[in-house]
């Protein structure tokens, strides 16, 4: 136990010098291995460490989904998004924050990364709702909210690392995230509806569709249409891959790869894809990719070290000793995520922490739900997303705040973030309703699971 805890106070200690969290955990991790099983020992398993890292094919999924998310980032595809949902609930008191929640659901459909839809789909969502008159808290709040959709429906990278580490079906796992996305979409939409109406102030009574207010009755139907054939590219693009995957047409890799085709394509017909943001994309893929795999290199290290330890079977052990009821165990677990949630980011959590927990979920008993034990591992990996989901959001982190804030410096006067962290509070509740429905009843994010083929 004494050097578990003295490697992990070193990675600790690594952040605190503002090590970056991949080098952090290699660094804690090679010096606990090399302590506890010699140094020589951990130069062979440095050698072969990352061939047998990154020979497993699943791997190819997260490159490829990050490259569609680019490609539909420097295609536009996001104004699109959002220009449709505005005409649809641009007339709602609200109407402006809710679009924002639409388009982030739509755009985290092809994109897989939190950070990324919510700098994407603020982009184009800031100076909309600065200019009709919507309060910075409101406006931040909704944006930092609305990006951690991309990391709840499908596709989701944090997903398929899940999968990855748990030994579990990509395909399965994304269908149960569906329902819960949808959820969260509908739920974040009802925050923003009961927020402006006890503080009207935030919002203005509608929203007028530009240019919609005058059109006449062919007019009007002729920007409707305009719109829908916007968003009908990437429309077509989700229902072909998800169709696909989950219709058993191909494999989740596959589908990335067909959707990266489809996606290119769509950001070519809108003729706003040249040369250069198509190397933009290529560029932002390799550096996404190459900072996923290294935290992967570092986590790698870190859990070796820790198994030396023999911590982690002791843990898993000692947890099945006490005998407490599965789901406060389960609970447990995700108020620990919460705070880990407030020093380190998504993918770096699920790393280090699912071969530490993953043990345990596996020797609980959920017969009472009738859970098999394949169930209970989908299941407690959507709650982790959505617990990953509400550390994007909680102080004192919370990157999604902090990205959308610093976007915001950029329109009109900034927003001071103690109320970027003010305007999330709604979305946080409704977070934690929703964790409180899935943990109880997880037959909801498990319903969609028995149609996968």
């Amino acid at each position: 136990m004494t050097a578990a805890l003295l490697i992990v106070g070193a990675m600790l200690a690594f952040m605190a010098l503002r090590v970056p969290i991949a080098v952090a955990m290699f660094g804690a991790g090679a010096l606990g291995y090399g302590t506890l099983a010699g140094w020589n020992t951990l130069a062979n398993f440095l050698n072969s460490l990352p061939f047998s890292r990154f020979a497993n094919y699943d791997l190819s999924v997260i490159p490829l989904f990050l490259l569609m998310g680019n490609l539909a980032t420097q295609g536009g595809i996001s104004r699109d998004l959002f220009a449709f949902a505005s005409r649809v609930l641009g007339r709602l008191r609200g109407g402006l924050a809710m679009a924002s929640v639409l388009a982030s659901a739509a755009f985290g459909s092809i994109c897989g990364s939190s950070v990324a839809t919510a700098a994407t789909i603020s982009a184009v969502a800031l100076p909309e709702m600065e200019r009709h008159g919507y309060s910075g808290r409101i406006a931040t709040g909704t944006l930092a909210a609305g990006g951690t959709l991309g990391i709840l429906i499908p596709p989701s990278v944090p997903l398929v690392i899940y999968a990855i580490l748990a030994e579990q079906n990509i395909a399965k796992l994304f269908a149960a995230a569906f329902i819960p996305g949808l959820i969260a979409m509908v739920g974040y939409m009802l925050a923003i509806a009961i927020y402006v109406r006890l503080f009207p102030n935030h919002a203005p009574d509608t929203t007028p569709v530009p240019s919609l207010s005058r059109r006449g009755g062919r007019q009007r139907l002729t920007g409707w249409f305009s719109d829908f054939t916007g968003i009908a590219p990437i429309a077509l693009v989700f229902i072909v891959v998800f169709g696909g995957i989950y219709g058993g047409l191909f494999t989740p890799t596959e589908g990335a790869a067909i959707g990266v085709a489809a996606t290119f394509f769509a950001a070519w017909w809108r003729g706003e894809l040249t040369l250069h943001k198509l190397a933009q994309s290529a560029y932002a893929t390799a550096q996404g990719s190459a900072m996923i795999f290294l935290i992967f290199i570092g986590a790698d290290v870190m859990n070796a070290a820790l198994a030396l330890t023999q911590v982690p079977s002791q843990l898993a052990a000692a947890v099945q000793g006490w005998n407490l009821p599965p789901l406060l165990i389960v609970a447990g677990i995700l108020l620990f995520y919460i705070v880990l949630g407030a020093v380190m980011d998504e993918l770096s959590m699920l790393l280090l922490t699912i071969p530490l927990f993953f043990p345990i979920i596996n020797g609980l008993d959920f017969s009472f739900w009738g859970l098999s034990q394949g169930d209970a591992a989908i299941w407690f990996g959507i709650l982790v997303l959505m617990t990953v989901g509400f550390g994007m959001l909680a102080p004192p982190v919370g990157l999604n705040v902090y990205v959308v804030n610093r976007m915001a410096q950029g329109v009109g006067k900034g927003v001071p973030i103690a109320e970027s962290y003010r305007g999330v509070i709604p979305f946080l509740i409704s977070d934690t309703l929703r964790m409180l429905l899935l943990l109880f009843f997880p037959h909801i994010s498990l319903w969609l699971v028995g149609f996968v083929r």
